[in-house]
This record gives C-alpha cells, structure tokens and sequence, in this order.
C-alpha cells in the first residue's frame, strides 16, 4: 500500500480529479433536466461547475480521503444529488431516461478528454517542467476515476442512475415497487462493498482504461502509455 507519506502524494494527485468527476456529474444531470423542462437544480443554484454547492462534507471530502489515506483500492464517494422534479420534463419518459444517462455519460466523456489531456502533456510539456509529473499523474488518474464513476452509477440500484434508466422503461406502479428498494440500498452497497463483490467492476474499469491510454499513446506516437 505504500508509506504513509507516499499516499498523501497519492491523495494530492487523486483529489482534484475526484472532484471534479462528481461536480461535472451532476453537474450533466441538472444541466440536461433544464432542457428538458425541469430548472428545479437552476433555481437552487446548483446548475454551475463551481465545485462548493456540490460538495457534501462526508461524500466528497471525508470518505474519499479516508479511502485514499487507507491505500483502498476502490474509491468510494459521492457529491450533493442535484435536485429533479421528473414531474416537470416536456416528456417523463424521454426525459427521465437522458437525464439519467448524463451523469455517467459526461464521466466517460471526462475520462476521454482526460485522455487527450495526458496525451498532449506527454507529447508538448518538457519533462523537466516543474508541473509535468504532478500533470501527467492527475491526467492518468482522472482516466481511470471517470470511468470508475461511470460505471458504478450504471448498477441498477435505486436511487444510482442505472435504476433511473432501468425506470425510464417501466411501467408506473412496477416503477415504483423498484423505487422502493432504496430504503436498502445502503446497506446493500455496503454489504457489497464488504464482501469484495465490486472488485468485479474492476475488470471493465481497467479495460476501459487501458483502451483508452493505449488509444491516446498510437495518436501521439508513444510505445506505451506508463507515466
């Protein structure tokens, strides 16, 4: 897991890619749900990339940095849910589903960009630029972390946006039967997260990862696509 100093670095390096992961997030799902008729995340200000009306003190700060701290390798967090009144889209079910799709959505497009991000730093930054290492690592990590987000948001657990896709498809009273296992989902995730079962999301994450960097590194000529 490495010294106690050398995950420090770690949570210097991670940090910032995290947050950023869960504020564009949401972010996508307040931004989409004003298109289609609900401005329910506008008017509470919530509909602004500056990070502060995001943040939940327990999800976005102290249970990531316990998780980086502690050397796990499944960072675990979250930030504010932005509200959405599904009751105000021009159409529910449409609206419903592409709201939901977003959050996931812009992570992966986050973890592309990142991508490109790492490319261009390894490919026009000189090494010995003061910030180069610190770059590189925070564009390499924000890779990985964007699809993590992605991915786990698509289980279909209520409330995660997969159950809102899932939803989006159901009829109204089985929808909300589905709704209802929310009440468990806490203890569900945790049980999950307990038991070791999500190290099984660790193989689509990784694969798309290294898909990802390995496609990045052919575009600008690189053997391979280490930091």
């Amino acid at each position: 897991m490495g010294s106690f100093s050398e995950r420090v670095q770690m949570l210097s390096i991670q940090l910032v890619p995290f947050i950023m992961a869960v504020v564009f997030h949401e972010y996508a799902h307040g931004w989409i749900a004003n298109r289609w008729g609900d401005d329910t995340a506008k008017k509470q200000g919530r509909l602004t990339l500056n990070p502060i009306p995001h943040m939940d003190p327990i999800g976005t700060l102290l249970f990531p940095i316990i998780n980086m701290l502690s050397g796990m390798n499944l960072l675990f967090g979250w930030a504010k849910p932005v509200p959405i009144n599904p009751s105000r889209f021009r159409k529910y079910r449409a609206g419903l589903f592409w709201v939901s799709i977003a959050g996931p959505g812009m992570n992966f497009l986050l973890a592309c960009l990142s991508g490109l991000a790492f490319g261009s730093i390894r490919a026009w930054v000189p090494r010995d630029f003061y910030l180069y290492e610190p770059l590189i690592a925070m564009a390499y990590v924000s890779v990985s972390l964007n699809y993590a987000l992605g991915i786990f948001n698509l289980l279909p657990l209520p409330p995660l946006d997969g159950s809102k896709i899932i939803e989006a498809f159901l009829p109204l009273r089985l929808a909300q039967k589905y709704e209802s296992i929310t009440q468990y989902s806490f203890f569900i995730l945790l049980a999950l997260l307990m038991s070791g079962a999500f190290s099984i999301l660790s193989y689509p994450i990784h694969f798309m990862t290294h898909l990802t960097l390995y496609t990045v590194a052919s575009l600008f000529g690189f053997i391979s696509p280490e930091i």
